[in-house]
């Protein structure tokens, strides 16, 4: 059985209890980040725990506890689960108890799980993905908070459609980012991946480090009309690493195969990722 960190002690996750009253359940007022490891060693913690922070501050959300004590938490929950090969890990801040039931009053929870780590389907890898795209935007974007109403939704209808993502798209149909992921485009030599409107992937940076001298990089919007004329197309995020998409909607990308681009960035990750789980790489 898993450990889980809950304010203050270690215990196993069907002892994890949170107050029905904490305006997380009630109001859905809350913070999380999610990370996986990668031999047993958290993947750039420290950006994820400075996600997490940021994310609090555009909500207005206190947090009673530093990074450092936020990182040395994760650490002291990934050796209480000592069974993992390896690990995911979702930090949660919650908003507290409230005496109204909808004002913060600074006395959120920390919360720390880790569960075994889960392999995809292997045929979203070789053979591609279908997403979609949906009418709508993230409220306070910036923000990976535990409102996941619009995700929740968006999902179920990739799901109905046959798709594994869901991509938002705003009112000028521009795409944004998915609903857990971030969205990227190769138009010849050249990397297309949205510069606002978005949550900024800790996976998403590295792979810009990864790619920034190898291909032009512009930051710009994904219009909807211009998905023909794409020649490659990927999705990021944490748990996925590198996703191939093949379609969107009804529109085929290129000639429906992952793209070469694409694949030599895949393998690119997989050493970069097996080299940072060695300590090799940061």
């Amino acid at each position: 059985m898993d450990t889980y960190y809950i304010d203050g002690k270690f215990v196993s996750e069907d002892e994890a209890t949170l107050s029905v009253k904490d305006i997380t359940v009630l109001r859905g007022f809350g913070v999380f980040d999610f990370l996986i490891t990668y031999n047993r060693r958290p993947f750039r913690l420290e950006k994820h725990v400075a996600r997490l922070e940021n994310s609090a501050r555009h909500i207005g959300l206190e947090l009673n506890h530093s990074k450092k004590e936020i990182c040395d938490i994760v650490m002291q929950t990934i050796e209480k689960n000592p069974d993992h090969k390896e690990e995911n890990i979702r930090i949660v801040y919650t908003g507290g108890i409230s005496s109204d039931g909808v004002t913060p009053q600074g006395n959120g929870i920390l919360m720390v799980m880790a569960t075994p780590k889960h392999e995809l389907p292997e045929w979203w890898y070789t053979k591609g993905t279908k997403i979609i795209t949906v009418d709508m935007e993230r409220f306070i974007p910036e923000a990976k908070s535990s409102n996941y109403l619009s995700a929740v939704f968006a999902q179920q209808k990739a799901r109905s459609l046959g798709a594994v993502e869901a991509i938002y798209k705003d009112k000028d149909n521009r795409l944004l980012e998915g609903t857990t992921t971030n969205l990227f485009a190769f138009k010849g030599t050249t990397l297309i991946t949205p510069p606002s409107g978005i949550l900024s992937g800790v996976t998403r940076d590295a792979v810009l480090e990864l790619l920034e001298k190898k291909y032009d990089i512009v930051l710009d919007f994904i219009p909807q009309t211009d998905l023909a004329g794409m020649d490659e197309m990927f999705i990021t995020a944490s748990n996925k690493e590198i996703v191939p998409v093949i379609q969107v909607d009804d529109t085929l990308i290129a000639d429906g195969k992952p793209g070469k681009k694409t694949l030599a960035l895949m393998a690119d990750w997989k050493a970069y990722t097996t080299a940072y789980g060695l300590g090799k790489a940061d």
